[in-house]
């Protein structure tokens, strides 16, 4: 080994340079070629080579360089996961990049976080991820029935994942949470508290969602003998004072509901604050049913009865889909539905 490698070894292991594919092989003693197929586990190598070449490569910080694996193969080692800046509220940002970052860890692919804002082109961070050729596989939430994105990266066959399902005629990856189960296991909830005038707060109606809870809420008044309290146009993507102020008026008017179901945890916040400014008394006057992402509501009203949503095990279902179908998995093989999961921390019936 030349004293140029040498001198590069010794500089790496002081701190002073980022560890290459020639740093491992002095390391180990073995010839770059042998470390580069080492590191991607080529038959024709042997386990304990493997071994330790993982194991220097690991002590070393070792990372590839995207920029040249990019122009030898034509793959980036990147997972984009788009996701709305609104949804940070109640940890759900973090909850989904902790469980996808879960499973990348044990794979060449990096995660990259893609913030945009609903109210703009949902369109534009997934034209640019296209144009750019900027990662091998996209997660996207906040799902419509017929969503232009999913339309276009089944075109320009790009891999993807989504958050939710779509209903237009085009089969692809997908996780999602069974919303209608939950709001008609809601009704059935709040009936046999003796609830008969039920409202629901949904989210908005150009989600897929929106469509899945109505199904639910529909059913199960029909089911369970309960009628519906209109509340307005309002939705969980209303700002949370207004959906306080809104709760508050409801609940002081002569048609307001005994039983409330919630389809975000952030949003119950902000109802409970108006059902308590109207001077009404959660388990007595009346009772809520709410969708949480983290177990957090019945710390503070240990009244609520509340359902998990678990967001960290949806980015791992989303990751493991996206990697497979860049290996060419078929996407049918790539759905799942998680059903709801009622917390043990609610009130006892």
């Amino acid at each position: 080994m030349d004293d140029s490698i040498k001198g590069m070894a010794k500089a790496v292991m002081a701190g002073r340079e980022r560890p290459t594919l020639k740093t491992i092989a002095y390391m180990t003693g073995l010839g770059i070629t042998t470390v580069s197929r080492a590191l991607k586990d080529a038959p024709d190598i042997g386990a304990e080579t493997k071994e330790r070449v993982r194991l220097v490569a690991n002590q070393l910080g070792y990372q590839p360089n995207r920029a040249g694996v990019r122009l030898r193969t034509g793959k980036t080692n990147v997972i984009a996961l788009v996701l709305s800046i609104e949804e940070e509220l109640m940890g759900f940002t973090s909850q989904m990049v902790f469980g996808i970052s879960e499973v990348l860890a044990g794979t060449q692919y990096h995660l990259v976080l893609t913030p945009h804002s609903h109210q703009k082109d949902p369109m534009l961070p997934v034209r640019y991820i296209l144009d750019t050729g900027s990662a091998d596989g996209v997660i996207i939430s906040r799902i419509a029935p017929d969503d232009p994105r999913v339309r276009l990266m089944t075109e320009r066959n790009m891999p993807f994942a989504t958050h939710g399902r779509t209903d237009m005629g085009i089969t692809h990856p997908f996780h999602d949470y069974d919303n209608e189960a939950y709001v008609y296991q809601a009704v059935e909830k709040l009936v046999s508290r003796g609830r008969r005038r039920i409202a629901l707060l949904p989210p908005p109606s150009a989600l897929s969602f929106y469509l899945h809870s109505r199904i639910g809420f529909e059913r199960g008044l029909a089911d369970f003998g309960a009628t519906e309290v209109a509340i307005g146009r309002i939705t969980t993507e209303m700002p949370l004072s207004d959906l306080r102020s809104h709760s508050e008026a409801m609940m002081c008017s002569a048609k307001a509901p005994d039983g409330i179901i919630s389809t975000s945890g952030s949003s119950t916040i902000a109802l409970v604050a108006g059902i308590e400014a109207a001077g009404k008394r959660l388990g007595q006057d009346l009772d809520l049913v709410s969708k949480q992402s983290a177990d957090f509501l019945n710390w503070i009203r240990p009244e609520i009865y509340t359902v998990n949503e678990d967001v960290r095990h949806s980015g791992r279902e989303l990751a493991k889909a996206v990697i497979a179908r860049i290996d060419g998995v078929a996407p049918e093989l790539l759905q799942s539905i998680r059903k709801p999961a009622w917390s043990p921390m609610g009130p006892r019936d």
